[in-house]
Protein backbone atom coordinates (compact mmCIF):
# COMPACT_ATOMS: atom_id res chain seq x y z
CA UNK A 1 0.00 0.00 0.00
CA UNK A 2 1.06 3.34 -0.80
CA UNK A 3 1.51 5.76 1.96
CA UNK A 4 -0.44 8.85 1.65
CA UNK A 5 1.09 12.35 0.91
CA UNK A 6 0.15 15.46 3.07
CA UNK A 7 0.30 18.46 0.63
CA UNK A 8 0.52 20.68 3.23
CA UNK A 9 3.30 19.78 5.14
CA UNK A 10 5.29 17.82 2.29
CA UNK A 11 8.51 19.75 1.69
CA UNK A 12 8.47 19.73 -2.32
CA UNK A 13 5.40 21.24 -2.52
CA UNK A 14 5.32 23.55 0.04
CA UNK A 15 8.61 25.65 -1.91
CA UNK A 16 6.49 25.11 -4.93
CA UNK A 17 3.63 26.81 -3.26
CA UNK A 18 6.43 29.40 -2.03
CA UNK A 19 7.23 30.19 -5.60
CA UNK A 20 3.51 30.15 -6.78
CA UNK A 21 2.90 33.29 -4.35
CA UNK A 22 6.33 35.10 -5.00
CA UNK A 23 5.66 34.87 -8.92
CA UNK A 24 3.22 36.41 -10.64
CA UNK A 25 1.53 35.96 -14.05
CA UNK A 26 2.90 33.77 -17.12
CA UNK A 27 6.45 34.08 -15.60
CA UNK A 28 5.29 32.34 -12.22
CA UNK A 29 3.94 29.78 -13.84
CA UNK A 30 6.60 28.92 -15.62
CA UNK A 31 9.25 29.43 -12.77
CA UNK A 32 6.66 27.36 -11.01
CA UNK A 33 6.91 24.18 -13.62
CA UNK A 34 10.53 24.76 -14.26
CA UNK A 35 11.32 24.07 -10.55
CA UNK A 36 9.43 20.91 -10.50
CA UNK A 37 12.13 18.78 -12.57
CA UNK A 38 14.93 20.52 -10.69
CA UNK A 39 13.24 19.62 -7.19
CA UNK A 40 12.83 15.69 -8.61
CA UNK A 41 16.15 15.72 -9.85
CA UNK A 42 17.46 17.03 -6.75
CA UNK A 43 15.08 14.93 -4.43
CA UNK A 44 16.34 11.88 -7.22
CA UNK A 45 20.24 12.58 -6.51
CA UNK A 46 19.43 12.33 -2.67
CA UNK A 47 17.62 9.51 -2.74
CA UNK A 48 19.67 7.66 -4.62
CA UNK A 49 22.88 8.71 -2.53
CA UNK A 50 21.07 7.47 0.22
CA UNK A 51 20.85 4.30 -1.60
CA UNK A 52 24.56 3.73 -2.37
CA UNK A 53 25.47 4.19 1.16
CA UNK A 54 23.36 1.12 2.02
CA UNK A 55 24.75 -0.90 -0.88
CA UNK A 56 28.15 -0.10 0.36
CA UNK A 57 27.74 -0.80 3.90
CA UNK A 58 25.84 -3.67 3.26
CA UNK A 59 28.56 -4.89 0.60
CA UNK A 60 31.52 -4.30 3.26
CA UNK A 61 29.08 -6.35 5.79
CA UNK A 62 29.12 -9.38 3.50
CA UNK A 63 32.78 -9.36 2.68
CA UNK A 64 33.22 -9.33 6.62
CA UNK A 65 31.01 -12.36 6.65
CA UNK A 66 32.07 -13.92 3.27
CA UNK A 67 35.37 -13.86 5.08
CA UNK A 68 34.15 -15.39 7.81
CA UNK A 69 32.26 -18.47 6.29
CA UNK A 70 35.96 -18.86 4.21
CA UNK A 71 37.78 -19.29 7.67
CA UNK A 72 35.35 -21.58 9.09
CA UNK A 73 35.03 -25.19 7.89
CA UNK A 74 32.67 -27.15 10.43
CA UNK A 75 29.47 -26.81 8.06
CA UNK A 76 27.64 -26.37 11.17
CA UNK A 77 29.34 -23.35 12.01
CA UNK A 78 29.93 -21.56 8.62
CA UNK A 79 26.23 -19.80 8.28
CA UNK A 80 25.96 -19.10 12.18
CA UNK A 81 29.93 -17.20 11.68
CA UNK A 82 29.19 -15.30 8.41
CA UNK A 83 25.35 -14.26 9.86
CA UNK A 84 27.16 -12.98 12.91
CA UNK A 85 29.96 -10.84 11.08
CA UNK A 86 27.21 -9.60 8.77
CA UNK A 87 24.83 -8.65 11.83
CA UNK A 88 28.03 -6.78 13.59
CA UNK A 89 29.13 -4.65 10.53
CA UNK A 90 25.60 -3.61 9.42
CA UNK A 91 23.41 -1.83 11.34
CA UNK A 92 19.57 -2.74 11.53
CA UNK A 93 17.46 -0.36 9.87
CA UNK A 94 20.32 1.78 8.18
CA UNK A 95 18.29 4.49 6.14
CA UNK A 96 15.28 2.46 7.19
CA UNK A 97 15.99 -0.91 5.01
CA UNK A 98 14.52 -4.08 6.29
CA UNK A 99 17.72 -6.63 6.28
CA UNK A 100 18.72 -8.77 9.05
CA UNK A 101 21.66 -10.90 9.21
CA UNK A 102 18.84 -14.09 8.80
CA UNK A 103 18.30 -12.72 5.00
CA UNK A 104 21.54 -12.72 3.66
CA UNK A 105 22.16 -16.20 1.09
CA UNK A 106 25.22 -18.00 1.31
CA UNK A 107 26.73 -20.61 -1.28
CA UNK A 108 29.90 -22.16 -1.12
CA UNK A 109 30.87 -24.17 -4.31
CA UNK A 110 31.48 -28.09 -3.86
CA UNK A 111 35.64 -27.47 -3.71
CA UNK A 112 34.67 -24.99 -0.85
CA UNK A 113 37.15 -22.60 -3.11
CA UNK A 114 34.59 -19.96 -3.68
CA UNK A 115 32.12 -18.82 -1.22
CA UNK A 116 29.31 -16.50 -2.55
CA UNK A 117 27.28 -13.99 -0.40
CA UNK A 118 24.33 -12.03 -1.46
CA UNK A 119 21.91 -9.70 -0.03
CA UNK A 120 18.87 -7.70 -0.98
CA UNK A 121 16.51 -5.12 0.85
CA UNK A 122 14.03 -2.68 0.25
CA UNK A 123 15.06 1.49 1.32
CA UNK A 124 12.12 3.73 1.62
CA UNK A 125 12.30 6.96 -0.64
CA UNK A 126 12.27 10.60 1.39
CA UNK A 127 11.94 12.51 -1.98
CA UNK A 128 10.71 10.22 -4.71
CA UNK A 129 7.81 9.33 -3.31
CA UNK A 130 6.23 12.37 -4.42
CA UNK A 131 6.71 10.93 -7.86
CA UNK A 132 5.04 7.48 -7.24
CA UNK A 133 8.35 6.16 -6.52
CA UNK A 134 7.91 4.58 -2.50
CA UNK A 135 11.06 2.67 -2.25
CA UNK A 136 13.94 1.59 -4.02
CA UNK A 137 15.53 -1.92 -4.24
CA UNK A 138 19.22 -2.77 -3.13
CA UNK A 139 21.43 -5.22 -3.61
CA UNK A 140 25.04 -6.59 -2.85
CA UNK A 141 27.06 -9.56 -3.95
CA UNK A 142 30.52 -10.55 -2.16
CA UNK A 143 32.50 -13.41 -3.41
CA UNK A 144 35.46 -14.67 -1.85
CA UNK A 145 38.02 -17.18 -3.14
CA UNK A 146 40.76 -19.38 -1.43
CA UNK A 147 43.89 -18.53 -2.81
CA UNK A 148 46.64 -21.12 -1.73
CA UNK A 149 50.18 -19.16 -1.17
CA UNK A 150 53.57 -20.66 -0.72
CA UNK A 151 53.04 -24.26 1.76
CA UNK A 152 54.57 -26.80 2.63
CA UNK A 153 52.32 -29.77 4.05
CA UNK A 154 53.23 -33.17 5.47
CA UNK A 155 50.50 -35.69 5.92
CA UNK A 156 51.65 -37.77 8.63
CA UNK A 157 49.34 -41.09 8.90
CA UNK A 158 48.40 -43.92 11.35
CA UNK A 159 48.65 -47.20 9.16
CA UNK A 160 49.04 -49.51 11.82
CA UNK A 161 46.65 -52.26 11.94
CA UNK A 162 44.27 -51.10 14.28
CA UNK A 163 43.29 -49.01 11.48
CA UNK A 164 41.92 -51.65 9.21
CA UNK A 165 38.61 -51.80 7.39
CA UNK A 166 36.18 -48.65 7.72
CA UNK A 167 38.92 -46.72 10.20
CA UNK A 168 41.50 -46.03 6.97
CA UNK A 169 39.14 -45.46 4.44
CA UNK A 170 37.44 -42.86 6.74
CA UNK A 171 41.12 -41.24 6.76
CA UNK A 172 41.45 -41.90 3.33
CA UNK A 173 38.63 -40.50 2.18
CA UNK A 174 39.29 -37.04 5.02
CA UNK A 175 42.91 -36.51 3.76
CA UNK A 176 41.05 -36.12 0.40
CA UNK A 177 39.01 -33.58 1.07
CA UNK A 178 41.71 -31.57 2.82
CA UNK A 179 43.87 -31.91 -0.71
CA UNK A 180 40.62 -30.96 -2.66
CA UNK A 181 40.22 -27.71 -0.31
CA UNK A 182 43.64 -27.02 -0.52
CA UNK A 183 44.35 -27.73 -4.31
CA UNK A 184 40.79 -26.63 -5.34
CA UNK A 185 39.97 -26.65 -9.12
CA UNK A 186 44.24 -27.12 -9.88
CA UNK A 187 46.25 -29.82 -11.11
CA UNK A 188 49.24 -28.07 -9.56
CA UNK A 189 50.15 -25.16 -7.64
CA UNK A 190 53.92 -24.35 -8.18
CA UNK A 191 53.65 -22.94 -4.54
CA UNK A 192 52.14 -25.69 -3.08
CA UNK A 193 53.84 -28.97 -2.30
CA UNK A 194 52.24 -31.97 0.02
CA UNK A 195 54.34 -35.04 1.09
CA UNK A 196 52.63 -38.59 2.88
CA UNK A 197 54.25 -40.35 5.66
CA UNK A 198 52.05 -43.52 6.49
CA UNK A 199 53.56 -45.20 9.45
CA UNK A 200 53.67 -48.32 11.61
CA UNK A 201 55.38 -49.55 13.95
CA UNK A 202 58.59 -47.88 11.96
CA UNK A 203 58.76 -45.79 8.48
CA UNK A 204 59.09 -46.96 4.77
CA UNK A 205 61.48 -44.51 2.97
CA UNK A 206 61.26 -46.81 -0.24
CA UNK A 207 63.20 -49.22 -1.58
CA UNK A 208 65.12 -46.86 -4.13
CA UNK A 209 66.63 -44.97 -0.95
CA UNK A 210 69.08 -48.46 -0.88
CA UNK A 211 71.93 -45.80 -0.58
CA UNK A 212 70.75 -44.35 2.39
CA UNK A 213 70.95 -47.56 4.83
CA UNK A 214 73.90 -49.72 6.10
CA UNK A 215 74.41 -52.98 4.67
CA UNK A 216 71.32 -55.51 5.74
CA UNK A 217 71.03 -59.44 6.13
CA UNK A 218 70.27 -61.23 3.03
CA UNK A 219 66.22 -60.49 2.52
CA UNK A 220 66.24 -63.46 -0.56
CA UNK A 221 63.75 -64.81 -1.61
CA UNK A 222 62.12 -61.65 -1.89
CA UNK A 223 63.58 -58.05 -0.90
CA UNK A 224 63.93 -55.38 1.28
CA UNK A 225 60.66 -53.35 1.20
CA UNK A 226 62.52 -50.14 2.29
CA UNK A 227 61.60 -50.13 5.86
CA UNK A 228 64.60 -48.58 8.20
CA UNK A 229 65.24 -49.05 11.75
CA UNK A 230 65.21 -45.82 14.13
CA UNK A 231 68.88 -44.25 14.81
CA UNK A 232 68.74 -44.69 18.20
CA UNK A 233 72.06 -43.62 19.68
CA UNK A 234 72.16 -40.43 20.90
CA UNK A 235 68.67 -39.27 20.48
CA UNK A 236 69.46 -39.23 17.25
CA UNK A 237 65.52 -40.45 16.24
CA UNK A 238 64.72 -36.80 17.49
CA UNK A 239 66.62 -35.20 14.91
CA UNK A 240 66.12 -34.03 11.07
CA UNK A 241 69.68 -35.48 10.43
CA UNK A 242 69.95 -36.74 6.39
CA UNK A 243 71.91 -40.27 5.63
CA UNK A 244 74.41 -38.21 4.28
CA UNK A 245 74.95 -37.43 8.33
CA UNK A 246 74.26 -40.91 9.66
CA UNK A 247 73.24 -43.53 7.35
CA UNK A 248 69.92 -46.29 8.67
CA UNK A 249 69.95 -49.99 9.30
CA UNK A 250 67.34 -51.80 6.88
CA UNK A 251 64.00 -53.11 9.07
CA UNK A 252 64.71 -56.56 8.94
CA UNK A 253 61.78 -58.68 10.77
CA UNK A 254 63.87 -61.90 12.11
CA UNK A 255 62.40 -65.19 11.93
CA UNK A 256 60.34 -65.49 15.30
CA UNK A 257 58.72 -68.00 17.63
CA UNK A 258 55.53 -66.98 17.04
CA UNK A 259 52.71 -69.17 18.91
CA UNK A 260 53.07 -70.37 22.31
CA UNK A 261 53.78 -74.11 21.46
CA UNK A 262 57.34 -72.97 19.97
CA UNK A 263 56.58 -73.05 16.20
CA UNK A 264 59.24 -71.26 14.11
CA UNK A 265 58.19 -69.17 11.19
CA UNK A 266 60.62 -68.39 8.91
CA UNK A 267 61.66 -65.09 6.89
CA UNK A 268 60.87 -66.55 3.49
CA UNK A 269 58.53 -64.96 1.15
CA UNK A 270 56.67 -64.78 -1.79
CA UNK A 271 57.19 -60.83 -2.06
CA UNK A 272 57.31 -57.93 -0.98
CA UNK A 273 53.56 -56.67 -0.16
CA UNK A 274 51.93 -59.57 1.72
CA UNK A 275 50.76 -58.14 5.30
CA UNK A 276 47.53 -56.88 3.98
CA UNK A 277 45.84 -60.03 3.32
CA UNK A 278 47.70 -62.07 5.89
CA UNK A 279 47.19 -59.44 8.83
CA UNK A 280 48.67 -60.51 12.31
CA UNK A 281 49.56 -64.31 10.49
CA UNK A 282 52.10 -63.15 8.45
CA UNK A 283 55.35 -63.92 8.58
CA UNK A 284 58.82 -62.58 6.74
CA UNK A 285 61.89 -60.29 6.73
CA UNK A 286 59.01 -57.14 5.54
CA UNK A 287 56.14 -57.97 8.28
CA UNK A 288 54.77 -54.74 9.31
CA UNK A 289 56.29 -52.57 7.06
CA UNK A 290 53.61 -50.15 5.25
CA UNK A 291 53.40 -48.40 2.54
CA UNK A 292 56.31 -45.55 1.08
CA UNK A 293 57.03 -42.27 2.04
CA UNK A 294 55.97 -39.91 -0.50
CA UNK A 295 58.40 -36.83 -0.90
CA UNK A 296 57.17 -33.03 -1.46
CA UNK A 297 54.88 -32.90 -4.35
CA UNK A 298 53.40 -30.32 -6.70
CA UNK A 299 51.28 -32.93 -8.59
CA UNK A 300 47.87 -33.14 -7.03
CA UNK A 301 47.14 -36.88 -8.54
CA UNK A 302 50.58 -38.26 -7.14
CA UNK A 303 49.50 -37.36 -3.85
CA UNK A 304 45.88 -37.98 -4.01
CA UNK A 305 47.07 -41.43 -6.02
CA UNK A 306 49.94 -42.14 -2.27
CA UNK A 307 46.55 -41.33 0.15
CA UNK A 308 44.33 -44.19 -1.67
CA UNK A 309 47.13 -46.75 -1.31
CA UNK A 310 47.24 -46.89 2.03
CA UNK A 311 46.54 -49.85 3.62
CA UNK A 312 46.17 -51.06 7.26
CA UNK A 313 49.46 -53.55 8.48
CA UNK A 314 49.66 -55.51 10.92
CA UNK A 315 52.03 -56.13 13.74
CA UNK A 316 54.74 -54.23 15.91
CA UNK A 317 52.47 -51.79 17.03
CA UNK A 318 52.33 -47.57 17.06
CA UNK A 319 55.80 -45.06 16.95
CA UNK A 320 53.88 -41.95 16.74
CA UNK A 321 57.36 -40.17 17.08
CA UNK A 322 58.85 -41.56 13.92
CA UNK A 323 56.43 -41.21 12.02
CA UNK A 324 56.17 -37.32 12.76
CA UNK A 325 59.72 -37.23 12.68
CA UNK A 326 59.89 -38.60 9.08
CA UNK A 327 57.22 -36.04 8.44
CA UNK A 328 59.65 -33.70 9.69
CA UNK A 329 62.44 -34.76 7.74
CA UNK A 330 60.05 -34.15 4.23
CA UNK A 331 60.13 -30.89 5.28
CA UNK A 332 63.51 -29.56 6.76
CA UNK A 333 65.62 -28.19 4.32
CA UNK A 334 69.10 -30.33 5.58
CA UNK A 335 66.78 -33.01 3.00
CA UNK A 336 67.08 -30.75 0.35
CA UNK A 337 68.46 -32.42 -2.92
CA UNK A 338 68.35 -36.11 -0.93
CA UNK A 339 65.07 -36.18 -1.69
CA UNK A 340 64.46 -35.86 -5.27
CA UNK A 341 64.65 -31.95 -6.55
CA UNK A 342 66.74 -29.38 -5.57
CA UNK A 343 64.20 -26.49 -5.06
CA UNK A 344 62.56 -27.84 -1.48
CA UNK A 345 61.80 -28.34 1.10
CA UNK A 346 62.77 -24.55 1.61
CA UNK A 347 64.53 -23.16 4.45
CA UNK A 348 62.88 -22.66 7.26
CA UNK A 349 61.30 -19.33 8.51
CA UNK A 350 60.88 -18.48 4.65
CA UNK A 351 59.01 -15.28 4.55
CA UNK A 352 56.78 -16.73 0.92
CA UNK A 353 56.47 -20.46 2.48
CA UNK A 354 55.08 -21.69 5.32
CA UNK A 355 55.61 -25.51 6.53
CA UNK A 356 53.25 -27.59 7.79
CA UNK A 357 52.50 -30.97 9.31
CA UNK A 358 49.45 -32.87 10.19
CA UNK A 359 49.99 -35.99 12.65
CA UNK A 360 46.78 -38.41 13.53
CA UNK A 361 46.82 -41.74 15.12
CA UNK A 362 44.18 -44.04 16.66
CA UNK A 363 46.06 -44.95 19.24
CA UNK A 364 48.77 -44.95 22.27
CA UNK A 365 52.18 -45.38 21.11
CA UNK A 366 52.89 -49.04 21.77
CA UNK A 367 55.08 -51.84 21.65
CA UNK A 368 52.50 -54.85 20.23
CA UNK A 369 53.60 -58.70 21.55
CA UNK A 370 51.09 -60.38 19.10
CA UNK A 371 51.60 -63.96 20.24
CA UNK A 372 51.61 -62.76 24.18
CA UNK A 373 54.98 -65.39 24.82
CA UNK A 374 57.43 -64.43 26.99
CA UNK A 375 60.11 -65.58 25.13
CA UNK A 376 59.26 -62.19 22.91
CA UNK A 377 58.39 -59.28 25.25
CA UNK A 378 56.82 -57.22 21.84
CA UNK A 379 56.97 -57.89 18.12
CA UNK A 380 60.31 -56.40 16.15
CA UNK A 381 59.67 -52.36 15.61
CA UNK A 382 62.01 -49.86 14.64
CA UNK A 383 63.41 -50.00 17.64
CA UNK A 384 63.47 -53.81 17.89
CA UNK A 385 62.26 -55.51 21.18
CA UNK A 386 61.68 -54.34 24.48
CA UNK A 387 64.78 -54.94 26.69
CA UNK A 388 67.03 -55.36 23.39
CA UNK A 389 69.84 -52.90 22.88
CA UNK A 390 67.55 -50.39 21.01
CA UNK A 391 65.86 -49.37 24.37
CA UNK A 392 67.53 -50.97 27.28
CA UNK A 393 65.62 -48.92 29.86
CA UNK A 394 62.46 -50.51 28.37
CA UNK A 395 61.82 -54.01 30.14
CA UNK A 396 58.05 -53.67 29.37
CA UNK A 397 55.66 -52.39 27.91
CA UNK A 398 54.60 -49.51 30.31
CA UNK A 399 58.51 -48.43 29.87
CA UNK A 400 58.02 -48.35 26.03
CA UNK A 401 54.68 -46.56 26.15
CA UNK A 402 56.99 -44.01 28.20
CA UNK A 403 59.86 -43.84 26.42
CA UNK A 404 57.87 -43.42 22.80
CA UNK A 405 55.75 -40.89 24.48
CA UNK A 406 58.34 -38.74 25.70
CA UNK A 407 60.47 -38.87 22.06
CA UNK A 408 57.35 -37.85 20.26
CA UNK A 409 56.67 -35.06 22.89
CA UNK A 410 60.51 -33.61 22.04
CA UNK A 411 60.21 -34.07 18.22
CA UNK A 412 57.27 -32.07 18.50
CA UNK A 413 58.98 -29.22 20.21
CA UNK A 414 61.89 -29.51 17.98
CA UNK A 415 59.75 -28.97 14.49
CA UNK A 416 57.94 -25.75 16.61
CA UNK A 417 61.07 -24.50 17.74
CA UNK A 418 61.63 -24.14 14.00
CA UNK A 419 58.40 -22.44 12.88
CA UNK A 420 57.02 -25.75 11.61
CA UNK A 421 52.89 -25.38 12.21
CA UNK A 422 51.59 -28.32 13.84
CA UNK A 423 47.83 -29.84 13.79
CA UNK A 424 46.88 -33.02 15.53
CA UNK A 425 44.68 -35.58 15.48
CA UNK A 426 43.33 -38.39 17.42
CA UNK A 427 40.92 -40.79 16.05
CA UNK A 428 38.55 -43.42 17.52
CA UNK A 429 38.11 -45.12 20.57
CA UNK A 430 41.52 -46.28 21.05
CA UNK A 431 42.27 -43.07 20.92
CA UNK A 432 40.06 -41.84 23.77
CA UNK A 433 42.01 -41.70 26.86
CA UNK A 434 43.44 -38.56 28.41
CA UNK A 435 47.12 -39.22 28.25
CA UNK A 436 47.13 -39.50 24.17
CA UNK A 437 44.43 -36.60 23.99
CA UNK A 438 46.91 -34.62 26.23
CA UNK A 439 49.88 -35.66 24.25
CA UNK A 440 48.40 -34.70 20.71
CA UNK A 441 47.12 -31.87 22.51
CA UNK A 442 50.59 -30.63 23.77
CA UNK A 443 52.29 -31.34 20.60
CA UNK A 444 49.45 -28.89 18.46
CA UNK A 445 51.16 -25.40 17.66
CA UNK A 446 47.98 -24.12 18.86
CA UNK A 447 45.00 -25.65 21.41
CA UNK A 448 42.82 -24.49 18.12
CA UNK A 449 45.27 -26.89 16.03
CA UNK A 450 44.20 -30.09 17.89
CA UNK A 451 41.52 -32.31 16.82
CA UNK A 452 39.72 -35.56 18.39
CA UNK A 453 37.54 -37.48 16.00
CA UNK A 454 35.62 -40.30 18.15
CA UNK A 455 34.70 -41.78 15.20
CA UNK A 456 34.27 -42.19 11.09
CA UNK A 457 32.07 -39.25 11.07
CA UNK A 458 33.50 -36.83 13.00
CA UNK A 459 37.33 -37.01 11.49
CA UNK A 460 36.19 -35.72 7.63
CA UNK A 461 34.87 -31.88 9.11
CA UNK A 462 38.61 -32.14 11.30
CA UNK A 463 40.56 -32.35 8.09
CA UNK A 464 37.84 -30.01 6.10
CA UNK A 465 39.03 -27.55 8.89
CA UNK A 466 42.36 -27.51 8.28
CA UNK A 467 42.55 -27.66 5.10
CA UNK A 468 40.22 -24.37 4.84
CA UNK A 469 42.80 -22.99 7.38
CA UNK A 470 45.29 -23.53 5.44
CA UNK A 471 43.67 -21.80 2.11
CA UNK A 472 44.29 -17.88 2.20
CA UNK A 473 41.32 -15.63 0.99
CA UNK A 474 40.27 -13.23 -1.25
CA UNK A 475 37.67 -11.23 -1.86
CA UNK A 476 37.37 -11.41 -6.43
CA UNK A 477 34.18 -9.59 -6.67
Amino acid sequence: MRPSINLRTHPLLKTLGRCLRACEGGAGVIMALSTIPLIGGTGLAIDTTRAFVVESRMGKALDAAGLAAGRVALEDRVEADARAFFAANYRDGLMGSDISAEDIDIQIDSNAEFITVTAQTSMPTRFMRVFGKDSINVSARSVIQRVTSGTEIALVMDNTGSMYGSKIDAMKNAAQQLVNIVFGDAERYDELWFSLVPYTATVNVGAEHSGWVNAGPNFSPTSWKGCVEARWQSNRDETDAPPTTERFDVFYYPSTLYDPDGDANGNQWPDVDESVWSRNSGTGPNLGCGPAITPLTRERSEITNAIDAMAAWHRGGTTSNLGLVWGWRTLSPRWRGVWPGSVWPVDYNDEKVSKVAIVLSDGQNQFFDYDGDDDYVSDYTGYGRIGEEFMPSATNEGDGLDTLDGKFADVCQKMKDRGITIYTITFGSGASSGRIRDLFRACASDPGNYFHAPDNDDLAPAFRTIGQELANLRIVE
